[in-house]
């Protein structure tokens, strides 16, 4: 009897539960009532007019059959009133039975479709993949990715294409993410890369360039860290203000990847070699140089392998007084030969820009230091090796005269370090003749190193390490670089002000949000070298890292200083004082905003006030489109502006070197971080003599700590010689379609276009 009972219950719910599924099923085979579901399950809770115009129906024809269907859909418990906020929402039995009419309705349709993934392969469609890239992509919570990903289906079903692709359906993730008010999260999904049209325009530029293949594939690479940038690694500020032309992120690409600039030590390897971290290398070690030879090849490995982590320009200060102990008992001809190689190497196989520093004296902060010569062994103190020194800057400039005979060698760069002692010695004034003999040709940078007593090392790109960071030269101005160097826009500062109070106030805005984006980028090289993707720079003990990261150097270098002071003082800085005394005053600003955020931060930022005219001609454009070309103050026309550099108007003839020098001298002051100052050549003046006699005036009497002559030059390729000036046909042989040019725009010479 009591299993009687017992099987009766069992069976009497069993059957309710038939007919009630029945009754579900029939009270959604209506097409409306099917779509107020989904609709809720979608939106969430919505009123009686929310429902009605979602659905896109007529509250005079329609609420009577509308006022139906919701009520056989309150009546089989699918949907509810909430009382509170007077909407309907979706009981759980609503909820199961859109899954339920989803689910069949995929199985239901015939035709699946297929997509292209970024994994390169074609597969089935799965809206299942899409709310879990929305998940683990940008962070969207489950219920909401699902609803996401049923949407995008729903939409990509009515497409009638052939198949997908991952793009695609993203742009329609996106837009629906849109559309729905999550910026945040279309922010994070956003996918990065270049349009076909864009790749095929950069085939095309880099062709008319004369690049190569790999110049395109590292151009669009480039694009993509650019973008990735913007998006994922800086605050929406300082990415405003660098879109706006606020700021100009410099060597944007490699802004999370790689260090601006390096100073290199050889010492450090002349003792330990040249490791590789075991078991994620497999490139051979080499052990301490034993010869002259060994220790150039050396140098040049070292240089060819850290190109892949520094950006732009790498270095060896006090190349001729650290080599001068592999030289003792060498002939000069041998020396001479392998200085060629060495010198072709590097020309031929490094990436970057390289500087090469040579004495012109031995330093006394040097004189007294161990030497290290072969095999990695002290050989008595680098005092000992005056005339060896001597005799590698001669040969090092004999070798780099003979090599630019037919064509100018504009890497790597010689760094002359000039000393006043010099300037009254037989040997040194033999050695700066020389050395002025290739600046006809516009090819060393020329260093007073008179300014800099306790030390310093300088870059070809204008970037000078001294020793007022730690109080040690070697701390300071070996083993460090820049990380990296941020344009400020003078003139916008101007142009968004309206009298002087802010226009002080937007210069310090614009400096916070260009710091704020330095640190990061510190921080975010330091992490890569904890990640091991600086293996060349972080390697060593942990402790000491062979790339001293917390002795880099931070630029902040503002453009447009004689445009904005023009606009203050309505003339420029070479025509009157009160300009000159304007622009001191604000670099003198900027100079405490610096120093302030250094103090604060243990960072050691500086100045800058080396040309930049990549970031000076995006300012100028941008500064164009935004005020009018009314309103600007620029050098140059609308079709090609930009905002000058100081040495701009150094060209103008009207105009005394001694001027130009002084000026110079004065902005110096502000600007330790970086300053290279370009001396405009005359073609009449283009003489060993005359530019000689222009160094001993600078190193007597003015405080300006790098220079470097810029004359244009005119290449002949069938002819094979170089002329100075600006050439429309070969002086020598009357070509027209043989000649190249080639100009200093910033710091270094490059092909005109």
């Amino acid at each position: 009897m009591i299993y009687s009972d017992f099987r009766s219950c069992i069976i009497l719910p069993a059957r309710r539960r038939r007919r009630l599924g029945a009754r579900v099923l029939k009270a959604v085979s209506s097409n409306l009532r099917l779509n107020i579901l989904k609709l809720l399950f979608d939106k969430g809770p919505l009123s009686y007019t929310e429902i009605m115009n979602n659905l896109k129906l007529s509250p005079s024809k329609d609420a009577g059959r509308f006022a139906y269907h919701l009520k056989v859909l309150l009546n089989m418990d699918l949907i509810e009133p909430d009382v509170e906020s007077k909407k309907y929402v979706l009981t759980d039995l609503g909820k199961s039975v859109v899954d339920f009419a989803n689910s069949l309705e995929e199985k239901a349709f015939k035709r699946r479709m297929l997509v292209r993934t970024s994994r390169l392969a074609i597969e089935y469609f799965d809206r299942n993949k899409i709310a879990e890239s929305l998940i683990k992509e940008a962070g969207v919570p489950i219920d909401l990715a699902q609803k996401i990903a049923r949407e995008t289906e729903e939409r990509l079903l009515k497409l009638d294409t052939k198949y997908l692709t991952a793009p695609l359906i993203r742009e329609f993730v996106n837009a629906i993410l849109i559309e729905r008010g999550l910026e945040e999260y279309r922010h994070k999904l956003t996918r990065l890369g270049l349009p076909v049209y864009d790749v095929t325009q950069l085939m095309k530029a880099m062709s008319r360039s004369s690049a190569n293949v790999e110049a395109v594939r590292m151009a669009a690479g480039n694009r993509v860290m650019e973008e990735y940038t913007l998006l994922n690694a800086l605050p929406r500020d300082v990415v405003d203000a660098h879109l706006s032309g606020a700021l100009n992120l410099d060597n944007l690409a490699y802004w999370i990847l790689k260090m601006n600039s390096f100073m290199h030590d050889p010492r450090y390897f002349f003792r330990y070699g040249l490791t590789f971290r075991e078991g994620s290398s497999e490139n051979m070690a080499v052990h301490p140089p034993k010869s002259f030879r060994a220790a150039l090849h050396l140098m040049a490995n070292i240089l060819k392998i850290a190109s892949a982590e520094i950006s732009r320009e790498q270095g060896i200060s006090f190349f001729n007084i650290f080599l001068a102990p592999f030289i003792k008992g060498l002939s000069k001809e041998e020396a001479r030969e392998e200085l060629s190689y060495f010198l072709s190497s590097i020309n031929l196989t490094v990436s970057t820009g390289v500087s090469l520093g040579i004495e012109t004296e031995m330093p006394e902060f040097i004189a007294e230091s161990k030497a290290m010569g072969p095999e990695g062994g002290d050989v008595g103190v680098y005092g000992d090796y005056v005339d060896e020194a001597y005799t590698l800057a001669s040969l090092m400039l004999d070798s780099l005269s003979a090599m630019s005979k037919p064509k100018p060698i504009f890497n790597p760069s010689l760094i002359i370090n000039v000393s006043p002692k010099s300037l009254g010695d037989y040997e040194g004034e033999n050695l700066l003749y020389e050395a002025h003999k290739l600046a006809v040709y516009g090819l060393p940078y020329f260093a007073n190193s008179s300014i800099k007593q306790g030390g310093a090392s300088f870059l070809a790109t204008g970037h000078i390490f001294s020793a007022d960071w730690r109080g040690d030269w070697e701390l300071d101005v070996l083993r460090v670089g820049c990380m990296g160097s941020v344009t400020i826009n003078l003139p916008r500062a101007f142009y968004e002000s309206k009298g002087r109070e802010a226009f002080f106030e937007n210069l310090y805005d614009f400096s916070e949000k260009a710091l704020r984006a330095l640190e990061i980028k510190y921080l975010t090289i330091k992490q890569r070298a904890y990640e091991g993707l600086l293996p060349f720079l972080a390697q060593g003990e942990k402790i000491d890292l062979y790339c001293r990261l917390d002795n880099s150097l931070f630029l902040l270098a503002p453009v447009g200083l004689n445009e904005t002071a023009q606009l203050a003082t309505k003339s420029s800085i070479y025509e009157s004082n009160k300009s000159l005394k304007f622009a001191e005053e604000v670099l003198l600003y900027l100079q405490k905003i610096v120093e302030e955020y250094s103090n604060r931060r243990g960072m050691r930022c500086a100045l800058s006030l080396t040309p930049n005219l990549e970031a000076s001609k995006r300012m100028a454009a941008l500064d164009i489109e935004r005020y009018g070309l009314a309103r600007v103050n620029i050098s140059g026309d609308r079709e090609n502006p930009y905002y000058s550099c100081l040495e701009n108007i150094a060209k103008n003839p009207d105009i005394p070197i001694e001027r130009c020098l002084s000026i110079e001298e004065k902005l110096h002051k502000f600007s330790l971080g970086s300053h290279l100052v370009k001396i405009a050549v005359r073609e009449e003046e283009t003489s060993p003599e005359h530019l000689l006699s222009t160094t001993k005036k600078i190193i007597s009497n003015f405080k300006i700590p790098l220079y470097a002559y810029d004359i244009t030059l005119t290449y002949c390729s069938s002819c094979h010689k170089t002329f100075h000036g600006n050439q429309l046909k070969c002086p020598s042989c009357g070509s027209v379609s043989t000649i190249i040019k080639f100009t200093r725009e910033n710091t270094r010479y490059k092909l005109s276009q």
